[in-house]
């Protein structure tokens, strides 16, 4: 029995819902969708240097020797299940997923690792949303600068065994250029206003306290828009210093209506919104197009 004390970033991998694809698609071909989904999340661990520890029905538990490791391992496992294509089930769309991370010292004996990184890694996993890649201050402080800009703070808890909060970051892996993390003393601005989102009757507001809302097709977004030319992850509205930037990161592009009389078309591109007005996914939209998204900022 080999038992070492090392420092590693631990990552766990759960596919989402699979509860619901069982119902839906029935004990056999929901199993065989998931073991090839559980195969590839083991292929891309294999291809980022890192070594599977276990898989336990719709979760995966691996270990890389760096967080940098950990964290393009993420990102491809999500954009490799994208492209997932199975023989025999053709119109099976796959699964997301979602990952939390880790960095730190373990305990790692027979092919096995035990101790507080791999229970705050499990923590982590189970805040995530769908395609969210979630972790903490040591993970961060662990990253290169070219992996640390693409994160940013989007909540605080408690983790058993921990005192006090911790940071919870968000590894923004779909925009087609992270953006930087503002630092905290801009909060000495005191630059505040709030954006309120409206569709089709569900609305949200977006602030210092909800820095960040996803828009797309699928059901993981804050705002669903099913529509055949939206992305699953068509795009973000972030909030920055007071003010509110659109975000496209989709195929067929984001549109905006701006006071009923400035368009914007954006296509891996960024915009500042002002005022009020629309917002169209994947198409150009009016006032009272049926999959417009309206919007209005206010200073509070």
């Amino acid at each position: 029995m080999v038992r070492e004390n090392v420092t590693l970033a631990i990552l766990f991998a759960d596919i989402a819902k699979s509860t619901h694809l069982y119902e839906t698609l029935g004990n056999k071909t929901a199993q065989n969708l998931i073991g090839n989904c559980i195969s590839l999340l083991s292929r891309v661990t294999a291809q980022h240097h890192g070594t599977v520890i276990k898989t336990i029905g719709d979760e995966i538990m691996c270990t890389f020797p760096s967080a940098d490791d950990a964290v393009e391992a993420a990102i491809a496992m999500n954009r490799d299940l994208e492209q997932l294509t199975i023989a025999d089930m053709p119109g099976i769309v796959p699964p997301n997923i979602y990952v939390g991370i880790q960095s730190g010292p373990v305990i790692r004996e027979d092919n096995d690792v035990f101790g507080d990184a791999v229970n705050v890694a499990a923590r982590m996993v189970a805040m995530a949303k769908q395609r969210q890649i979630i972790t903490t201050d040591e993970t961060m402080e662990a990253l290169k600068p070219e992996h640390k800009c693409m994160a940013r703070v989007i909540d605080k808890t408690t983790v058993k065994g921990k005192s006090g909060e911790i940071n919870i970051y968000e590894v923004i892996w779909e925009q087609h250029d992270a953006t930087v993390m503002v630092d905290d003393s801009l909060d000495a601005l005191k630059i505040e206003s709030r954006m309120e989102l409206e569709f089709q009757g569900h609305k949200i507001d977006v602030d210092q306290n909800r820095p960040s809302v996803t828009l797309g097709r699928q059901s993981h977004n804050d705002v669903v828009v099913n529509d055949g030319r939206v992305s699953r992850t068509h795009a973000r509205i972030e909030y920055r210093r007071g003010k509110f930037m659109l975000i496209d990161q989709s195929t067929n592009g984001t549109f905006a209506l701006i006071q009923s009389k400035k368009n914007i078309t954006l296509r891996r591109d960024e915009a500042t919104l002002l005022g009020s007005g629309v917002i169209g996914l994947g198409r150009e939209v009016t006032d009272d197009s049926p999959i417009a998204i309206h919007y209005s900022i206010k200073l509070c």
